[in-house]
């Protein structure tokens, strides 16, 4: 693959990241969430970090300038939330790996 379809394609993987983070956050901090997150019996001011970090980090992710840190943010984010996930008993966390997938990967490329 070429130097142009590499960039192109790091541009894509980091634009439909940020959009679809940003929606799906949006979402998850709205106050029809928060009975969702209840039944777990978690204290609301996780839904709040983890969905402002999802909001913060995909914004500056759509950023071409500060794509780095977003992503960089966005991981730890994904991670935090497939902890909790886990430490609750709930397994299914293999959209938050691809996502923290996508995250590393545009944070560790240089210029995308």
């Amino acid at each position: 693959m070429s130097a142009a379809h590499t960039r192109i394609a790091l541009c894509v993987l980091r634009c439909a990241l940020g959009i679809v983070i940003l929606i799906e956050a949006v979402l998850f901090v709205m106050h029809s969430a928060a009975h969702g997150l209840a039944l777990t019996h978690m204290p609301g001011f996780v839904r709040l970090v983890l969905g402002f970090g999802e909001i913060i980090g995909s914004i500056l992710l759509l950023i071409p300038q500060t794509a780095i840190r977003g992503a960089w943010l966005l991981l730890v984010v994904f991670m935090l939330a497939i902890m909790i996930h886990l430490l609750h008993g709930a397994y299914n966390v293999g959209n938050l790996v691809v996502y923290a997938a996508a995250a590393f990967a545009l944070a560790t490329v240089k210029n995308n």
